[in-house]
């Protein structure tokens, strides 16, 4: 298949395997050149990162800068994150950030923080319903003009959300959201485990979304593209009986239905014959669903970047996909 593709309003292709900055290395400041390293020698050239994600920025921006490479080198960003305080009673209260103000003042800092004039993609990390469309857009078509960012879009909307932003740009000539970053996965996610609505293209719930995104020109940078390692070899397929043994509460509750099991599997047996990993074809997997899809994947360890990267290679039918995931 082919490693790079286009995102609208881009003119530099784009790797298909995006480098996910959310590793505990980079959360903490520290640096990660050996990783990073790894990943741009492999063939990859998008990094994502967020405002949210510890020191991640600065630590990309430094090797960045350390490497002279700005030029070479993708760099998605998401900001106006919520504020979640967990109280004693073990509720959790959240404050909402998406105003013009603190969409303004995160991609000022993330700016700072990176050591560059601009990013080429800008998404909103959340979703608001209770404040208007239309002002959003003119938020965010303001950052664009100013120079700030090439591209915006959001992270975790839904596709009807971004449907409405489009129209609305549209209508008024202003920049339409490109990117879509939702989560998505050959696991189907029961459960929320990332908190605030996070929206998920897996399962049924998901069907209407996924044939949006085919037939409209939005990038899907996809997140948890491995279930939080459910494809990484923690557990086989004929763990089912034993998962509550195996998965933390969470991960139980998103991904341990039999039929993740089932999907699991298949995938092991298939990657034998192969002669891959799991892991490689659950990422090669995502590729044969229709959309312009990009994967986001973390990992600090070089061999499993370039295991990552190498998936591309897989070949992969589109009957064997479908059966996969049993369709």
């Amino acid at each position: 298949m082919e490693k790079y593709g286009n995102i609208p309003g881009l003119e530099t292709p784009v790797s298909r395997i995006v480098y996910g900055c959310a590793g505990m290395k980079m959360l903490k400041g520290e640096p990660a050149d050996v990783q990073l390293d790894a990943a741009f020698e492999a063939g990859i050239n998008a990094f994502d990162t967020a405002r949210v994600y510890g020191e991640s920025e600065k630590v990309l921006g430094d090797w960045i800068k350390a490497r002279g490479n700005r030029d070479k080198v993708v760099i998605i960003s998401k900001g106006a994150h919520p504020v979640f305080t967990r109280n004693e009673d073990g509720t959790v209260d959240v404050t909402r950030r998406l105003s013009r103000e603190e969409i303004r003042k995160d991609i000022d800092t993330t700016l700072l923080k990176l050591g560059v004039d601009e990013l080429d993609v800008y998404l909103l990390h959340r979703d608001d319903l209770s404040v208007p469309v239309g002002e959003i857009t003119e938020w965010m078509d303001e950052l664009v003009k100013e120079g700030k960012t090439r591209v915006i879009g959001g992270s975790n909307w839904s596709c009807r959300r971004i449907a409405d932003q489009r129209a609305y740009a549209v209508q008024h000539g202003m920049q339409l959201f490109t990117v879509s970053s939702p989560h998505f996965s050959l696991a189907r996610q029961d459960e929320d485990i990332f908190g605030d609505h996070c929206v998920t293209l897996t399962g049924e719930q998901g069907a209407e979304a996924r044939d949006w995104y085919r037939a409209h020109p939005v990038a899907v940078l996809a997140y948890a593209t491995l279930s939080q390692g459910f494809f990484s070899g923690k557990w086989h397929g004929g763990d089912f009986h034993k998962r509550k043994e195996l998965m933390n509460e969470m991960s139980l509750a998103a991904y341990g239905c039999g039929e993740n099991f089932g999907r699991l599997q298949r995938t092991e047996a298939l990657a034998i014959r192969k002669g891959c990993t799991p892991s490689q074809l659950a990422l090669r997997w995502l590729f044969t669903r229709g959309m312009n899809l990009f994967a986001a994947v973390s990992s600090e360890n070089p061999d499993r970047i370039r295991q990552n990267w190498e998936s591309l290679d897989v070949e992969l039918s589109q009957q064997d996909a479908d059966r996969l995931c049993g369709e």
